[in-house]
């Protein structure tokens, strides 16, 4: 099958069962596709659509955006996870109202110098609203061509996406782009399935290697199986009435400017701080353990719930805590393994 067969038929179907209607195609702007992409990196569209929905209610556009802080977006992400890609949001919103005068870029060379904005993340971007002709490349994309064109061996290095962008970039079609790229996303989410492809559906079916040989298996991306690691927490809760205290955590790891109990990754550490911080202990109460999936790794969370006789003054520190209250509780991000915790309060 020639290229411009390929494309023609990701395009008919595109036209017939595409998605068309999900919330960022409707009023399509350069800003609301840019945060929707950010977004769908890494994360199903089913979960996407109700954070896009808030974020979109409370930033219309970038003005908006900029007259608010980090800690207002990383609210609206809360549960979202990976959320270096809130403060990619944030350092790029400025970078715009300072470089390019509030103007979002059209130039694919300068959105990929922008902070969580790649080559195929920019491509989305710019065909999607404008239509340009650029190719993308994300994981659905990837396994429908490693299964069509029968590519044994793929592993995750820059051989295989340079291949593989190779490969994207000579099947793209110069008109209609956005249907395109669009169209072959949605094949690879709803057909071309990592598990149980619906082949019999598909329209690539007929010159497909995979169906042909019903080996859709061996036509895979690689990925090196690793036995996630189990870390162990302590998180210490303090309570005073309604109120729990939250701290800022300002080191650089999976919950960097979320705010969290007072956490520790060793229990001699956490014993070691309510010395230090001679906590007036009315009650003490280990709470029972909860597991918490992440992408490489896993955390047995164990809780210990504190009392107070009196609230101590030494926990109001501007910027770097807040008495978080269960009845109204303030905007702030809080990590899901947070929110978890907190259930098991009220």
């Amino acid at each position: 099958m020639t290229f411009y067969v390929f494309s023609q038929l990701i395009l008919n179907w595109y036209h017939l069962n595409g998605r068309k209607n999900l919330p960022w195609q409707k009023n399509k702007t350069l800003y609301k596709v840019w945060i929707s992409e950010i977004m769908l990196q890494q994360t199903q569209v089913k979960t996407v659509i109700p954070y896009f929905k808030k974020f979109i209610l409370k930033f219309p556009n970038l003005n908006y955006l900029n007259n608010g802080n980090l800690n207002d977006i990383l609210y609206l992400w809360s549960g979202l996870g990976y959320y270096k890609r809130a403060k990619n949001i944030y350092e790029t919103a400025k970078i715009i109202k300072t470089k390019f005068s509030g103007k979002f870029p059209k130039n694919i060379l300068d959105l990929v110098k922008l902070p969580g904005i790649g080559k195929s993340t920019a491509g989305a971007i710019l065909s999607f609203t404008l239509n340009y002709f650029h190719s993308i490349l994300d994981g659905n994309i990837k396994r429908i061509l490693i299964r069509y064109y029968g590519i044994i061996g793929c592993e995750h290095n820059t051989k295989t996406e340079k291949k593989l962008w190779n490969l994207i970039e000579t099947i793209t079609p110069i008109h209609n782009t956005g249907s395109f790229n669009q169209g072959i996303i949605d094949i690879g989410a709803l057909i071309c399935k990592p598990k149980l492809p619906k082949c019999n559906i598909c329209p690539l079916n007929i010159t497909c290697i995979a169906h042909k040989e019903k080996e859709w298996i061996k036509y895979s991306l690689k990925k090196n199986q690793k036995v996630k690691v189990i870390k162990d927490y302590w998180f210490i809760i303090i309570r005073f009435e309604n109120k729990i205290w939250m701290q800022k955590n300002t080191t650089k790891n999976i919950w960097n400017n979320l705010f969290c109990f007072p956490n520790f990754e060793k229990k001699n550490q956490s014993i070691e701080w309510l010395k230090t911080n001679k906590i007036n202990i009315k009650k003490y109460k280990k709470l029972n353990s909860i597991n918490h999936d992440f992408s490489h790794f896993k955390i047995k969370a164990h809780s210990i719930l504190i009392e107070l006789f009196f609230k101590q003054n030494f926990f109001d520190i501007k910027d770097k805590g807040v008495w978080y209250n269960l009845e109204k509780p303030q905007k702030i991000g809080l990590p899901k393994l947070v929110e978890k915790i907190l259930k098991l309060l009220i």
